[in-house]
């Protein structure tokens, strides 16, 4: 079994046309690991990135959402969010909480040229190898 750093950078290399993948903290935005191949992903965007893949799954307007389902229903509605594809002009964005550790968040970035299917089989496939490694 391989580190946290040594499954992203697979899954950078596995997936043609991959440009980055993270694993980001969901409650703070921290970046647990990073992989990338593209020279101007620098820090502060990778970080900003990170943030933004925050706020879709937990930002202030998703957990609205929840709490009125929840008072609507009568039990706890949470983590309602399971999966994410954001198509921009030039990218595909993947993104998927990590099974059992649902604080944790792997995010990866295409080209528009990787096929959707085999990014969603590489990134599923790549959950279950990265929840050992998460805090």
């Amino acid at each position: 079994m391989s580190d946290l750093n040594g499954v992203t950078q697979r899954l950078l290399k596995q997936v043609s046309g991959c440009m980055g993948v993270g694993v980001v903290e969901i409650e703070s935005g921290l970046l647990i690991s990073v992989a990338h191949n593209v020279s101007y992903l620098d820090e502060y965007f990778v970080e900003s990135a990170a943030a933004a893949a925050v706020d879709i799954f937990r930002g202030r307007t998703v957990v609205t959402i929840e709490k009125l389902l929840s008072d609507q229903r009568g039990e706890q509605v949470s983590n309602l969010i399971n999966e994410v594809q954001i198509s921009t002009n030039s990218t595909y964005i993947f993104m998927a909480p990590v099974p059992g550790k649902p604080h944790m968040l792997l995010v990866m970035v295409t080209a528009r040229k990787t096929n959707l299917g085999m990014g969603w089989v590489a990134l599923r496939g790549a959950l279950s190898e990265i929840a050992p490694h998460c805090p």
